[in-house]
C-alpha cells in the first residue's frame, strides 16, 4: 500500500490556514459598517451604495513593494498593512473619491497565523482611519514560491464620488498654484535604491542609529505612508482644489503631469520646502543623478495640490485650520511641446 501523504506533507498547513482566518475576522470585523452585506469568509463580498446619487466608482490597485524587506529583516509586520491601505487610499481620494471598502492579497510561502495577523491589524487600522471597510480577500500559502518568512502584500480598493465632485484636471490652468504637503518620509517608494545605499553602500544594519536621522535606520524606513483623504475631502467641500496629484514612484516629476491638461506644464521650486534628514542622507551615500534623485524619491512632498490664484488664501486657511503644513511649491506655466520638460525645476 502507498504511504499516505497530506497536504501538509506538500507544504500546506490547513489547520494554520484556519487559525489565520480566525484571527483575521476579529480585526476585519472593526472596520465594518451597515453598507457591508457580507461577513467575512463568504465567497463575494457585498457592499451596498445606499445614500449615494449619482457615483462614480473609482478603484486602484497597489503592493507594499520592496518596503516588506524592512518588515522582515526586524520582525515588526504590523505597519505594512497600514501602509497599503493609505497608498491606495490616496491614488482614490486625488480623483475626489471617498474610500468604500478593501480587499488584500497575502502571499507567502509557509504560513505563520500570528504574522498574517498583524499585517490584518495594520490592514484594518488603515481602513478604520479612513472610514473604509475590509470585506475580503486572500491569504495563500504557496511552498517553494518565496523565501522562507517572507510573503508578499498587495490590495485593491473600492471608492465613489459624485459625478459633479470628480477630480480630473480639466479646470487647471496657467498661473494656478502648487501646494505640496509633506510626506512622512519614504512612504512605499524608492526602497530598491534606498535598501541598496544604506545596506550596502553604508553597511548600516536595520538597529544601526545613524546621527542624521536621530533615529535607528529601521524605525525611519517603516514610518507609515501618510493618507490625505481629509484634506483632499476639506478642499473640495469648499469647491478649493482643482487637481491633487499623489507623489509615488516618479516622485514629482512623473505624478504631477498626470493631472495636467496637455497645454500646462509646471516649474517647481526645490529649495520651497524643507528637505528631510533621510534623502539628504541617500544622496550623500550614493551621489544620486539629479533625475534619479527626482523620479526615485518623493523628496518630502507626499501630496501636490492645484489651486487657483485667487482661492490660494481660502485654501490655505482650510489646511491650517485642519493642522496640514503645506508649502508652495510652484505654479503652473503654459506648455509648448517644443523641448520644453512637463515639469521644470527653477
Amino acid at each position: 500500500m502507498a504511504k499516505q501523504i497530506r497536504y501538509r506533507d506538500a507544504g500546506v498547513n490547513i489547520d494554520e490556514a484556519d487559525r489565520a482566518v480566525s484571527l483575521i475576522k476579529k480585526h476585519a470585523a472593526k472596520t465594518l459598517n451597515s453598507h457591508v452585506l457580507t461577513s467575512i469568509g463568504s465567497f463575494g463580498a457585498g457592499f451596498d451604495l445606499k445614500g449615494w446619487k449619482r457615483p462614480v466608482l473609482v478603484s486602484s490597485a497597489d503592493g507594499v513593494g520592496t518596503k516588506l524587506k524592512i518588515a522582515f529583516a526586524t520582525g515588526r509586520h504590523d505597519t505594512v498593512g497600514e501602509d497599503l491601505v493609505n497608498h491606495c487610499v490616496n491614488d482614490i481620494a486625488v480623483q475626489g473619491a471617498k474610500p468604500l471598502f478593501f480587499l488584500d492579497y497575502f502571499a507567502v510561502g509557509k504560513l505563520n497565523a500570528d504574522v498574517c495577523a498583524s499585517v490584518v491589524s495594520g490592514l484594518a487600522r488603515g481602513c478604520k482611519n479612513n472610514g473604509c471597510a475590509l470585506i475580503g480577500g486572500e491569504t495563500a500559502e504557496m511552498p517553494g514560491l518565496y523565501a522562507p518568512g517572507e510573503y508578499d502584500l498587495a490590495g485593491f480598493i473600492v471608492g465613489a464620488v459624485e459625478k459633479k465632485r470628480m477630480l480630473v484636471g480639466g479646470k487647471v490652468k496657467a498661473g494656478d498654484i502648487l501646494l505640496g504637503l509633506p510626506s512622512n518620509g519614504l512612504h512605499t517608494n524608492g526602497y530598491s535604491l534606498a535598501r541598496k545605499l544604506l545596506f550596502e553602500v553604508a553597511g548600516y544594519k536595520p538597529g544601526s542609529r545613524v546621527a542624521e536621522l536621530a533615529t535607528s535606520v529601521a524605525d525611519e524606513l517603516l514610518k507609515i505612508h501618510k493618507s490625505y483623504l481629509k484634506p483632499i475631502q476639506a478642499l473640495l467641500d469648499e469647491n478649493l482644489l482643482k487637481a491633487a496629484a499623489h507623489i509615488t514612484g516618479g516622485g514629482l516629476t512623473g505624478n504631477v503631469p498626470r493631472v495636467l491638461p496637455d497645454n500646462c506644464a509646471v516649474e517647481i521650486d526645490p529649495k520651497s520646502w524643507p528637505s528631510q534628514p533621510v534623502f539628504e542622507l541617500l544622496q550623500r551615500l550614493g551621489n544620486i543623478p539629479p533625475d534619479d534623485y527626482r523620479r526615485a524619491f518623493n523628496l518630502g512632498v507626499g501630496m501636490v495640490f492645484l489651486v487657483g490664484q485667487k482661492k490660494r488664501d481660502a485654501a490655505a486657511e482650510v489646511l491650517k485650520r485642519l493642522g496640514e503644513p503645506f508649502y508652495e511649491i510652484g505654479r503652473v506655466v503654459p506648455f509648448s511641446g517644443k523641448k520644453q520638460p512637463r515639469v521644470a525645476y527653477l
